[in-house]
């Protein structure tokens, strides 16, 4: 016989309203009290996600801002968005390789291959500047495919086989460049207005703005309404209107300090483009839910029937045209292609961007806008120690323990999030 409880209803075997045959976890209620509860329990199970690095850039802006009037001027704060485009379109490409658990020491070399590249076909042999820029792009992604066939079908260690990639590309940068060493391009071209040009008029920070609010509110308000008509969790329109104008805010911000200087950057707009893009691709497509998938264990994956093998040559191509993106940008800023491309601090900016920004060392977590988060991070240091004075070596240390706290708090959260059930 069926038993009955006024407030739980039927707890019949058969009963689709038993809480034991539903399982789906109690999470996303349909009031924003629920999304306000749940956010707390994530919180407190450890899942910290974006909030200690904004929490940290908003101490970083505020502290500058007090040493000195001029670190949140227009000027200022449009210097570092420009600045920040080229190791941020890097770290992106480093973000897909760490989802997988692995490493990509090769990103500062290959940068500087794919300037040089550029740099010697447009200038130095006439080619048509955009068709230098596909051959770089080309090349970027067949170095990645190169490390990733090592990795994936030979079975060499990423570490190994990119730190090789290093000191090769190093090479074939210095020898590409010739003994000249620098080769100067055109500032009014294809590359050279990556980083100089700006949409003067105030419509085009507003409307991207716009477009970028109403879009998100869109795709949120249909996805809800599609989930809910599956019978799973969605996320409430309150919580929807919430977020939504929390993005109007991040939004309309921006614009407005960008057109009190010059307008909306190029390159600002570049990057938002690509961040947005492999954001779809990881969370919306097959191949990057394979990619988290692969980042949460190798050997289920394989059991799924995941191309592992492919899925890594993929990704570590993804990382490597990226990295020629980048190339692009830091040549656009120098407006050349110098020996010293894709050395220095580059590579420890480019992985610290992406660990501080949220993505773990350990796989299977992490989204494409870590990179912006880091980046910003990284960047805003430079400048505001720049503006006091402070020589590169306190600079060097500084990120460095920035990089350690990160990955410190990675690891506790990992901890935590096991202990809780959630990893």
């Amino acid at each position: 016989m069926t038993t009955e409880n006024p407030a739980a209803g039927p707890t019949g075997p058969s009963s689709p309203s038993s809480a034991a045959a539903d399982p789906r976890p109690p999470v996303r209620e349909q009031r924003l009290s629920g999304q306000l509860d749940e956010l707390g329990r994530r919180l407190s199970a450890g899942d910290l996600g974006s909030v200690p690095v904004v929490g940290g850039l908003i101490a970083i802006w505020g502290i500058f801002q007090a040493l000195n009037e001029n670190f949140l001027s227009a000027e200022n704060l449009t210097n570092i968005a420009i600045t920040m485009v080229a190791t941020g379109m890097m770290s992106i490409g480093v973000i897909f390789v760490l989802l997988l658990g692995e490493i990509d020491l090769s990103a500062g070399s290959v940068s500087g291959v794919s300037g040089a590249v550029i740099a010697v076909l447009a200038v130095t042999h006439g080619v048509d500047e955009r068709l230098a820029v596909l051959a770089a792009l080309a090349g970027g992604a067949l170095i990645g495919a190169v490390h990733g066939f090592f990795f994936a079908r030979i079975g060499a260690p990423a570490f190994a086989v990119t730190l090789s990639g290093l000191l090769f590309w190093s090479g074939a940068m210095l020898q590409i460049l010739g003994s000249n060493g620098t080769v100067n391009l055109d500032p009014g071209g294809v590359v050279g207005q990556l980083t100089t040009y700006y949409f003067p008029d105030v419509a085009a920070g507003y409307g991207l703005a716009a477009v970028a609010v109403a879009g998100y509110f869109l795709a949120s308000f249909l996805d809800a309404r599609r989930r809910e008509a599956a019978g799973v969790p969605f996320r409430p329109l309150a919580g929807i209107l919430l977020r939504t104008g929390l993005l109007a805010v991040l939004s309309f911000g921006p614009a407005v300090v960008f057109n009190q200087y010059k307008g909306l950057p190029l390159a600002v707009v570049l990057f938002l483009l690509a961040l947005t893009g492999t954001d779809f691709a990881l969370r919306r497509t097959p191949f990057g839910r394979r990619v988290l998938a692969l980042g949460g264990g190798v050997e289920a994956s394989r059991r799924a029937g995941i191309d592992v093998d492919g899925v890594r040559i993929a990704v570590f191509t993804v990382a490597g045209t990226f990295a020629a993106v980048g190339g692009l940008f830091w040549a656009s800023k120098i407006a050349a292609a110098n020996q010293s491309a894709g050395s220095g601090d580059l590579l420890m900016n480019v992985i610290a961007a992406a660990v501080i920004g949220g993505t773990s060392l350990f796989g299977g977590r992490g989204r494409t806008w870590n990179a912006l988060l880091g980046v910003m991070v990284i960047t805003s240091i430079q400048y505001g120690l720049a503006l006091e004075g402070i020589a590169t070596p306190v600079q060097y240390m500084i990120t460095g323990a920035v990089l350690l706290a990160t990955v410190v708090i990675d690891s506790v959260t990992r901890r935590n999030r096991r202990t809780a059930g959630r990893a």
